[in-house]
């Protein structure tokens, strides 16, 4: 067997494999012994018919068979001639297999990189301090008001307000018709709130309990059925009640229904939230930011291959995560269409760092031990409240054990690379403006 390499890019690589005619002849040969003893020919008991015959009636319909075999056996031991180790699927190119006669193929694929990690110590980080302003519990407090309200009705004679809640029927009419899903009983609408068609609340403004009142407005020329964009709609309207918001206060009835003994407890359980929540977005920020430094300061080529596997992964993913939020596909096509580079640059981060992961916990002696699996075990059982061994079934039951084995190996590394940096605590960065 004849080969030669053809380096086509960084990290492409075209093997050139010639199988001599004595191969392919051996070959189709096994593949004719084959089936003299797997088919019946008429005239022949069942293993008797002569090869010729065999050859007469199946030349053609083996040859893919031969084909793929060659290729399978040729490819492997070209692969362990050339030490080469692709990470990627080989794209195949032949032309017509013939008997007496070298069958010549190609494949064509990526490799690993070559890794050389040159900086792993030395890298200088900043942490933010943990600090939980007064403010943040105050609007905690103010939201918990909020989902405990309750929602009183009005005492007073007065004429529908910003602000107010309007308990109100209502029909929509466009072009004399009935609008299909534009009505409804009982409605409770937050006028102010920017809850219906723009103008709509406006409309309602002035409306005493008991009126009904008729409010022409148009739909937005972006509404989400096409065919009401820009329609003027007829409404319908009567105010069946006027309804004002009441926030409770902290007392002891509020206080037990959400399983605290004093404001001053509560407030202790919101800083408390508030300091596990940061302390996870400070971690999470410092781990993101050592491996950035990491990759940046080791350059490797990424096969093109993985990092478009991982891109669809992370698209996926990403989708699943809408999906379940309740955004449809259109909402998604637009969001993959405008991020669509932050996605591939993502991908190609990842595949990059987990080379250099795996270099590294290779060459520390890093990598996730059966005992360090097992004390993983322990301890989610401690936190989830589990035997061990119902965990540990799960997981090689779902073939998750690699996963595991992949996030130890690649939080040794990290506490490694952060035992060797330098760290700095910075005050925290003030919050961007809402706009």
């Amino acid at each position: 067997m004849k080969t030669n390499v053809e380096n086509v890019g960084p990290l492409e690589r075209k093997l050139h494999i010639e199988v001599p005619s004595s191969r392919v002849n051996e070959e189709f040969e096994k593949a004719y012994k084959y089936l003299q003893q797997q088919v019946n020919i008429k005239g022949f008991r069942k293993g008797k018919a002569p090869l010729a015959t065999i050859k007469s009636m199946y030349a053609d319909s083996v040859k893919g068979d031969v084909a793929q075999n060659l290729v399978q056996h040729a490819y492997i031991n070209a692969l362990k001639e050339h030490k080469l180790a692709p990470v990627s699927m080989p794209t195949i190119d032949f032309e017509e297999i013939k008997e007496d006669a070298h069958f010549n193929f190609t494949a064509h694929f990526e490799i690993r990189p070559e890794i050389n990690i040159v900086k792993k110590d030395g890298f200088s980080l900043e942490k933010e301090k943990i600090k939980i302003d007064d403010e943040k519990i105050t609007k905690a407090l103010e939201n918990i008001q909020q989902s405990n309200a309750t929602y009183e009705s009005l005492n007073e004679d007065r004429a529908l307000k910003n602000g107010d809640f309007a308990m109100i029927d209502f029909e929509g009419f466009v072009d004399n018709a009935p609008l299909e899903n534009g009505s409804a009983k009982g409605h409770q609408l937050e006028i102010g709130g920017n809850q219906f068609i723009p103008g709509f609340e406006e409309g309602l403004v002035g409306m005493k309990k008991g009126e009904t009142r008729e409010v022409t407005i148009a739909f937005p020329a972006e509404y989400h059925v096409e065919s009401l964009r820009s329609k003027p709609v007829l409404f319908k309207v009567t105010l069946n009640d006027i309804k004002v918001k009441q926030l409770p206060e902290f007392n002891e009835e509020l206080l037990k229904k959400i399983g605290q003994e004093s404001l001053e407890s509560l407030k202790g359980q919101i800083r408390k939230d508030f300091e596990e929540n940061e302390k996870m977005r400070i971690e999470k920020d410092l781990r993101d930011s050592l491996f950035k430094k990491f990759v940046e300061a080791n350059p490797v080529d990424a096969p093109k291959s993985l990092v478009e596997e991982q891109r669809k992964a992370l698209v996926e993913d990403f989708k699943n995560r809408m999906k379940s939020q309740g955004f449809s596909d259109e909402n998604f096509s637009e969001y993959q269409e405008k991020w669509a580079g932050d996605f591939t640059q993502t991908a190609e981060f990842m595949v990059k760092s987990a080379f250099l992961i795996d270099k590294l916990a290779e060459s520390e002696n890093l990598q996730a031990t059966d005992a360090d699996v097992d004390s993983k075990f322990e301890e989610m059982a401690k936190q989830w409240n589990l035997e061990k061994e119902k965990i540990k079934s799960y997981y090689q039951q779902n073939n998750s054990l690699s996963n595991m084995r992949y996030q130890i190996t690649e939080d040794n590394v990290y506490n490694y690379l952060l035992n060797n940096s330098k760290v700095k605590e910075v005050e925290p960065k003030p919050a961007e403006p809402t706009p």
